[in-house]
Order: structure tokens, then C-alpha cells, then sequence
């Protein structure tokens, strides 16, 4: 490997850094402190302020309860089935995505969630529902 090549890689260090250089990184690492947090703050607020209102003010007015699927009895399958839907604005559920529970459980919830609807709204909102399954 030539000298030149090697330099490439080299870092320079600086043996003695002044007592303003000290001060200037200092002043740069408040700066990016206060911006990082700025920032966190920022998108912490968007955040739950799009949530809110997915958490309430939707009133329930048809929620029948899944059926116990006949496999599930057979094979004593139990738990929990949690998702979340979203809510369109004249009540429908619109979407759902599972975030968890045994598959034979899931698609009972899914079948009773075409016939729930809720109270109408202005706009889409989200709920998370859990669904639990004991004989």
C-alpha cells in the first residue's frame, strides 16, 4: 500500500483542542439536544393528537358477540383475538387488522364484525377491540 493511499483512511486527531473549541462543540451539542427534542415533542403531539379521538366518542349501536367456532370447541382452543378496526363515518366497520389471536378465533371475530356498526360520525376513527373465547 502506497503513503498515499494510507493517508486516505488516516483520521486526523487533534492533540490540543483550545478552551473555545471546547466551547463552540459544546454550544453545537446543546443545539442538536434541543432540536432532537423539539423534534420528539413535536411528533409525540401529532401523534396522540390523531389518536384521540380513534379511542372515543363512537357510540356502539349494534356489537353482537362472535360465536364459540365449532372447531375451536373441539379441539378446547381458548384466548384472545385482538384487532383494530377502523370506523367509516356513517357507522360501517371499514377495515380490520388482526393483532393477534389463534387463526380459527380470528375468522369468528371477522365474521361478526360485518355486523356491528356504530353511531355516525364526521370522520373515519379507529378502535382496538379484544374478543376473549372460553368454553
Amino acid at each position: 500500500m502506497r503513503d498515499d493511499e494510507s493517508a486516505f483512511w488516516r483520521v486526523p486527531v487533534a492533540e490540543k483542542t483550545t478552551l473555545q473549541e471546547k466551547e463552540m462543540l459544546g454550544e453545537q451539542r446543546l443545539k442538536l439536544t434541543r432540536i432532537a427534542a423539539s423534534s420528539f415533542l413535536a411528533i409525540a403531539f401529532t401523534l396522540s393528537a390523531v389518536n384521540v379521538p380513534a379511542q372515543e366518542g363512537r357510540k356502539v349501536i349494534s356489537n353482537p358477540k362472535p360465536d364459540y367456532p365449532e372447531m375451536a370447541r373441539q379441539f378446547h382452543i381458548t384466548g384472545v383475538v385482538k384487532v383494530q378496526v377502523v370506523i367509516a363515518p356513517d357507522g360501517h366497520i371499514k377495515s380490520i387488522n388482526v393483532i393477534g389471536g389463534n387463526p380459527v378465533l380470528v375468522s369468528a371475530v371477522e365474521e361478526t364484525l360485518k355486523n356491528w356498526k356504530y353511531a355516525p360520525a364526521s370522520g373515519e376513527t379507529t378502535a382496538i377491540l379484544e374478543f376473549s373465547f372460553h368454553p
